[in-house]
């Protein structure tokens, strides 16, 4: 089957609604999640065995039960049940059911055959009982009853029945999810391309690791964060390098971006100084709309479209890009990719600290659980304090209409592998 390229975003797809000024997180999220499309191409089939990863392109079923046919549970002895109450006797046939090797004949009414786990249940065997309540001699069994019809078995079909769907459109698969596939008998799925994602710093004081740097010099963290967070995620990154405050040079790279990859994601240069060329090229020959979230850190999030690719502007203090990827960068980009805006789940957990914050905006501060599963924060909120990241797990997130948080108040804690890799329930 041939892939479908999807139709480039509008031009005015992150434009707000008149009137709209400093934006509630929880606003700012629905009007992303309302702004983006699938923006990489479906249709590509690949083995089931190589899908780990990968995002559905379209809805997939069982072509195959699981179990295919009832069998047992556990080794023992089968035969017709229900069984009364008080000593049984039967005698055995010959053979036995082993899985993948079936007994060949019929078990006939008060007869037993031996049967080990994963065995299909032979002709006239509906209820298995254990071997470890048997006294067992050569020909024959002896047991105490009463046993259920269907004791110890597994019924054809209860896990996966056949036709019936497994995963929708959109579901990022998992291994324990091609385990389920393989077993429903799936050995090809179609998935959507990868998510190719650009990341781009700009700044004349950037430098690279292992260059020398000046005091007014910093090295660059934000794009080998970026980076490995995207792959973490499961997008293809691409590194379109740290460039220099040139408009010229911006432009090229901007160009170049487009041209390979799905999304670009910039570092720095987004707001309106005279340095920020990101902002100014996308005002001038592209389309930019500043989202300014009550948010803290965070606050300046652009967003634009340069030669139909999407471009999402992070502030340059390296918290506040961490923080504005996890809430806003992640769910984006997987819905880019064809994948589900899901929202990390957050634990209620009692706080370890004191903190006074503004009515509103929301604030995400640094934290991590102490030794009686508490949380706690980092002891300073600086944007520019990359150490936090490293010392802390999760954040704790102060909704908007919060004041004051004291020891012993209960929170919302959200650990980072939430954010990274939030949870994808399936109904039973």
């Amino acid at each position: 089957m041939p892939e479908i390229q999807p139709p480039p975003l509008r031009n005015d797809c992150f434009a707000l609604p008149p009137g709209v000024d400093w934006t509630p997180v929880a606003e700012a999220k629905s009007l992303l999640r309302q702004a983006l499309s699938v923006v990489v191409s479906s249709g590509q089939l690949i083995a089931v065995e190589e899908a780990c990863d990968r995002i559905l392109s379209s809805d997939i079923g069982a072509v195959r039960s699981n179990p295919p046919g009832s069998n047992s549970a556990v080794d023992g002895y089968g035969f017709a049940g229900p069984i009364a109450e008080g000593p049984q006797i039967m005698n055995l046939c010959e053979g036995r059911a082993a899985a993948g090797v079936p007994f060949k004949g019929r078990v006939e009414p008060g007869q037993a055959c031996r049967i080990l786990t994963g065995a299909i249940l032979p002709e006239g065997v509906d209820t298995v009982v254990l071997e470890e309540d048997c006294t067992i001699e050569p020909n024959r069994i002896a047991f105490n009853g009463p046993l259920k019809q269907w004791s110890n078995t597994r019924e054809a079909g209860e896990d996966v029945i056949l036709g019936t769907p497994i995963f929708q459109a959109g579901r990022r698969l998992t291994s324990t999810d091609l385990s389920l596939l393989a077993s429903a008998g799936v050995a090809d799925v179609n998935v959507y391309s990868r998510l190719r994602v650009g990341v781009l710093s700009t700044g004349d004081e950037l430098r690279m690791p292992g260059q020398t740097a000046d005091d007014w010099q910093i090295y660059d963290a934000n794009r080998l964060m970026l980076l490995s967070m995207i792959r973490d995620l499961g997008f293809e990154a691409v590194d379109l390098g740290l460039v220099e405050d040139s408009r010229d040079t911006v432009r090229d790279t901007l160009n170049q971006g487009a041209q390979s990859c799905d999304l670009i994601i910039t570092s720095g240069g987004a707001s309106a100084g005279d340095e920020d060329h990101i902002s100014a090229i996308l005002k001038a020959e592209g389309q930019l709309t500043s989202w300014r979230i009550a948010l803290k850190p965070g606050r300046p999030l652009a967003l634009g479209v340069w030669n139909e690719t999407p471009v999402i502007g992070l502030p340059g203090n390296p918290v506040a890009a961490w923080v504005c990827t996890m809430v806003f960068g992640r769910p984006a980009m997987e819905v880019l990719a064809g994948g589900l805006w899901r929202e990390p789940r957050g634990y209620q957990v009692v706080a370890a600290f004191t903190k006074k914050k503004r009515r509103g905006r929301s604030e995400y501060l640094r934290a991590r659980l102490n030794a009686d599963g508490q949380v706690e924060v980092f002891p300073s909120e600086g944007s520019g304090r990359i150490s936090s990241i490293s010392w802390s797990d999760g954040l704790v997130e102060i909704g908007f209409e919060e004041e004051m948080i004291e020891p012993g108040t209960v929170v919302r804690y959200i650990p980072y592998a939430e954010f990274l890799r939030p949870s994808q329930s399936t109904d039973p």
